[in-house]
């Protein structure tokens, strides 16, 4: 079986695939100041929890955007499954024409997502990704990745509000009533959800017409992350949501280079 690990700003995913099945997947806080030891007891406590022991794990993978955890985490995969992870980064076959000035720079999440997209859907993509930063990529029918854009997510957004004002309280990500909200509560839901779908519209319009530009193809969109079903797939010309997307595309990345690396893909 395959552990597939998606380490993000906020929270970080594993998984575990038995060839293309993904059986199990949790989800849990990062922490910057965790120990090697703490994330192994916790990946070891999830294994408990769904019956599996460590040594059903044959190969691992694992994607970052949090450079300092990434030591870390490898230790603990090679403390509590006895081998080693391999890193996403450009440096891998990964399917793609990597068409910026410093690839090195590129989130690895980015590149997974990507990976994913183009595995299931033909034609010019853009993959959305609604995480703790709002990400729009784009890839041409011809797999070149051209890069994209980057904003503040909504949880970003809602932080940076309550953070600078004296009176707006926190609230809970929910859909408004109203456009025009009678309440400070919902003036505050219908700013941040309608301010997120009309900056989100504008990024894909604008990033869409370029691809349409080159492919001379309406590109589909292809949306992820936690927030990817809170917002309106209709008005935003989402093609498909697909929560898993991250950890297919490891999967995937790992199948390309497991033969490279001499190692047959679990």
């Amino acid at each position: 079986m395959l552990l597939v690990i998606d380490i993000g700003n906020s929270n970080i995913v594993a998984g575990v695939y038995d060839g293309a099945r993904l059986k199990h997947h949790w989800r849990f806080a990062t922490g910057v100041r965790k120990t090697s030891d703490e994330y192994a007891v916790l990946l070891q406590d999830f294994f408990k929890q769904a019956r599996l022991k460590p040594s059903v794990i044959t190969a691992a993978i694992m994607a970052s955007v949090v450079p300092p955890l990434d030591p870390v985490l490898q230790e603990a995969v090679e403390r509590l499954f006895r081998l080693r992870a391999l890193t996403v980064g450009p440096h891998l076959d990964l399917g793609l024409k990597i068409r910026l000035r410093n690839p090195e720079e590129i989130g690895a999440d980015r590149l997974v997502n990507v990976v994913a997209a183009r595995h299931d859907h033909k034609g010019p993509l853009m993959v959305l990704d609604f995480g703790t930063a709002t990400t729009v990529d784009a890839v041409t029918a011809q797999g070149e990745y051209l890069g994209g854009a980057i904003a503040p997510g909504v949880a970003i957004s809602m932080e940076a509000l309550f953070s600078r004002t004296a009176r707006l309280p926190r609230i809970d990500m929910a859909q408004p009533l109203s456009p025009v909200g009678d309440c400070t509560l919902q003036a505050v839901r219908s700013g941040i959800y309608y301010g997120t779908v009309g900056s989100t519209r504008e990024l894909c319009a604008r990033i869409g017409a370029e691809l349409e530009r080159r492919d001379k193809a309406k590109p589909r969109i292809i949306a992820t992350g936690g927030l990817s079903q809170w917002l309106p797939a209709k008005d935003l010309g989402i093609f498909s949501i697909e929560p898993d997307l991250t950890l297919k595309g490891l999967r995937l990345i790992w199948e390309r280079n497991a033969p490279r690396r001499g190692r047959a893909a679990p």
